[in-house]
C-alpha cells in the first residue's frame, strides 16, 4: 500500500499556513511548501512567508532555497519534493505539502507533461526580454537550452521561441524531450484538501493582507531587491505584488495606483488558482466559512486524513 501524503491547497489570502501549522502539530509532521516563490530569499513579506516563529514550530521545507536570479523550474521542484518526501517518511514523520502553486503540485505529484501547461509570470518575462534584448537573443538562448527545437524552427518565429523557452523554464528540461515522454506520477497517495470560502470574503481578506504588507515595509523591502541587482528582467520578480511597487519606486504609477493594482491583481491571481484547483477531480474542498475557528477546521483535516483509505 502506498503512503499517503496530505495535500492542503488553495487560493492566495485563504489562510492555508494557520491551517497546516496547526494540522502539522496534531500529527507530528513536517511541511513541505509548493510555493514557486517563498523559494526565494529576501523576498518575505510579498510572498508571505510564514514568519520566523511559525518556521520554528514545524519543520518547513523549500522556503529560501534559492536567490531571485537562480532558476529554478517546476520540474526541479516535482524531482526535489518527492526526494524530500521520501526522507520525511524515513524519519518516522508525516509530511504535508502546503501551496497555492498549480504547476508544483501538478509536477509533484503527476510528473509533466501536458501540452498546454503555461505559467503567465514566466510568459511575461520572457515578453519582457524580447522587447529589451530582441529575437535574436531569445533564439541564441533556445540554441543553448534545446538545439533541437532550435533547429526546426525559423529564427523569427517569435511565438514558438518563447514556447519553447517558456517549457524549458517551467520544467527544466528541453521541449524536445517531452514530445514522446509519458509522466510518471509519484510512488505515494495524495490525500488533497482544498480550503475555499465566499468570494467576496476572501477578496476582503486579501486587501486587508495587502495593507498589512504595505505595513509591515513591503515597499522597503523591494528597494532593498532593486538595490541587490534584482528587478524585473528575472522570473521571480515577474509576480503579482513586487511588479507593482516597483512600477511606484520607479515613478511610473503613484502610490494610490499601486494599492489599487495590488488588490486588483491578487484578487485576479486568486481566481486564476480556484480556477486551476477546481478541474482536479481529486481535491476535496472545505469551506471555512463553516469553521469558528482554525483548530475546528485542523481537526476536520486531520479526521479526513485518517480515515481516508
Amino acid at each position: 500500500m502506498k503512503q499517503k501524503v496530505l495535500f492542503i491547497v488553495g487560493p492566495t489570502g485563504v489562510g492555508k499556513t494557520e491551517v497546516s501549522l496547526e494540522v502539522a502539530r496534531h500529527i507530528d509532521a513536517e511541511i513541505v511548501s509548493a510555493d514557486s516563490r517563498q523559494i526565494y530569499k529576501y523576498m518575505d513579506i510579498g510572498t508571505a512567508k510564514p514568519s520566523r516563529e511559525q518556521l520554528a514550530q514545524v519543520p518547513h521545507h523549500f522556503i529560501d532555497i534559492r536567490s531571485p536570479d537562480e532558476p529554478y523550474s517546476a520540474g526541479q521542484y516535482g524531482q526535489e519534493a518527492r526526494q524530500r518526501i521520501r526522507e520525511i517518511f524515513a524519519r518516522r514523520k508525516q509530511p504535508i505539502v502546503v501551496g497555492g502553486s498549480g504547476l508544483y503540485i501538478r509536477a509533484l505529484i503527476d510528473g509533466f507533461f501536458s501540452p498546454r501547461i503555461s505559467d503567465q509570470e514566466v510568459k511575461s518575462a520572457l515578453k519582457m526580454r524580447l522587447r529589451n534584448e530582441g529575437l535574436e537573443a531569445m533564439y541564441a538562448e533556445l540554441t543553448s537550452v534545446d538545439p533541437d527545437t532550435a533547429d526546426r524552427l525559423k529564427p523569427t518565429d517569435t511565438q514558438r521561441i518563447l514556447r519553447g523557452l517558456e517549457v524549458f523554464k517551467i520544467t527544466g528540461e528541453p521541449l524536445s524531450q517531452h514530445q514522446n515522454k509519458k509522466p510518471a506520477p509519484a510512488n505515494f497517495d495524495p490525500n488533497m484538501i482544498g480550503l475555499t470560502m465566499d468570494r467576496q470574503r476572501l477578496y476582503r481578506k486579501i486587501e486587508l493582507r495587502v495593507d498589512r504588507m504595505l505595513a509591515e515595509g513591503f515597499v522597503e523591502e523591494v528597494k532593498g531587491l532593486l538595490k541587490r541587482g534584482y528587478g524585473l528582467h528575472l522570473n521571480a520578480l515577474q509576480t503579482v505584488g513586487y511588479k507593482q511597487v516597483i512600477a511606484f519606486v520607479e515613478n511610473r504609477i503613484s502610490y494610490e495606483e499601486m494599492i489599487k493594482l495590488m488588490k486588483q491583481k491578487t484578487r485576479n491571481y486568486a481566481k486564476r488558482q480556484l480556477t486551476w484547483f477546481r478541474n482536479d477531480e481529486r481535491i476535496k474542498w472545505l469551506d471555512l466559512s463553516a469553521y469558528s475557528d482554525v483548530s475546528q477546521v485542523a481537526d476536520h483535516i486531520y479526521q479526513t486524513f485518517e480515515t481516508a483509505s
